[in-house]
């Protein structure tokens, strides 16, 4: 297999790849940037990706951007890790529809939200209205216990990563059906190995 490089800033949306990584028992090389000194606005890093954001990954030749993104890629890199329903799965359709949710809709939402502006006009805007994001999350979040009903996939790391940051700072309300998502998320053992990587990652940078 080709080499495989996370590129990673603790306690960032990077978090998201970490624990998608420890739920796919992938070992990789990781290279740790610092946030606190911009290494990730420095110029080799703009060279792996222009907007010096993170998280990264290059597998062999390929680099690949947006946390979403690399979800999919890692996700269907390794089948048998069962992450990902494959094309011919009924779930696939559900499982794309919330990952691209959430990059699309529930992102922008949230940082409209955070920074107190207007959506703007329902026309021009891609998500519509912040409370219909969140209720169309609850409902999903009520059938559960993950997001496409009994099967855990890699959908679950990027909005269980996500509502936990959103939560913390109040930006999103912990509602029964967030709170509960929430509990069993962090119940998983590839999360608690991945916040004990993430903070041991942290304690070693100057």
């Amino acid at each position: 297999m080709d080499k495989l490089t996370h590129f990673h800033a603790p306690h960032t949306r990077s978090f998201s790849t970490l624990v998608l990584l420890e739920e796919l028992g992938v070992d990789c090389d990781r290279q740790v940037l610092s946030i606190e000194k911009e290494e990730h606005l420095s110029p080799a890093y703009r060279s792996i990706n222009p907007l010096g954001k993170v998280p990264a990954i290059k597998h062999g030749d390929a680099v690949i951007t947006e946390q979403v993104a690399i979800a999919l890629y890692l996700a269907d890199l390794f089948p048998e890790k069962g992450l990902a329903p494959a094309v011919t799965d009924p779930l696939r359709g559900p499982y794309l529809r919330w990952m691209v949710f959430y990059a699309a809709c529930f992102e922008p939402a949230v940082v409209d939200r955070a920074l107190q502006r207007e959506p703007g006009r329902r026309a021009m805007s891609p998500y519509g209205d912040y409370d219909t994001v969140m209720q169309a999350v609850s409902t999903q979040l009520a059938a559960g216990p993950w997001l496409l009903g009994e099967r855990f996939t890699a959908a679950d790391v990027i909005w269980g990563t996500a509502l936990q940051w959103t939560t913390q700072f109040k930006i999103v309300s912990a509602t029964p059906e967030i709170a509960a998502y929430l509990g069993r998320f962090a119940a998983r053992p590839a999360m608690a190995r991945a916040q004990a990587k993430d903070a041991a990652l942290l304690e070693k940078q100057p």
